[in-house]
């Protein structure tokens, strides 16, 4: 299971409304690679494999795939914007080392 919190699911939404995508959603992937072994890549997306799993919270969803939900798993989806950062923020307690970056962790 993943969950979003409100500021998250409102960037989502502000974001699928910019794009023009009316059943658009936040899809988020696992690959190989960044600073601690594993990478989060963000997309706004409309389109769906068959494998996808979604999760929906405060009216936006995420999709992510099979391989990517075992990585992420039982994590929550934030937005935070500061003066010196903005972006999505994944609180993953599988993640067992985190790269400064934000978008890189080992398990």
């Amino acid at each position: 299971m993943l969950s979003l919190t409100p500021a998250a699911a409102t960037k989502i939404q502000a974001l699928c409304q910019k794009e023009g995508k009316t059943t658009g959603f936040l899809r988020i992937r696992v690959t190989s690679g960044g600073c601690s072994g594993l990478n989060l890549e963000f997309e706004i997306s409309d389109v769906t494999a068959q494998d996808d799993k979604s999760y929906e919270g405060h009216g936006a969803k995420i999709v992510v795939d099979p391989k990517s939900e075992f990585f992420l798993y039982g994590s929550q989806i934030d937005y935070k914007s500061s003066l010196m950062k903005s972006g999505f923020v994944v609180n993953n307690p599988n993640a067992k080392d985190t790269c400064s970056c934000g978008t890189s962790f080992s398990t």
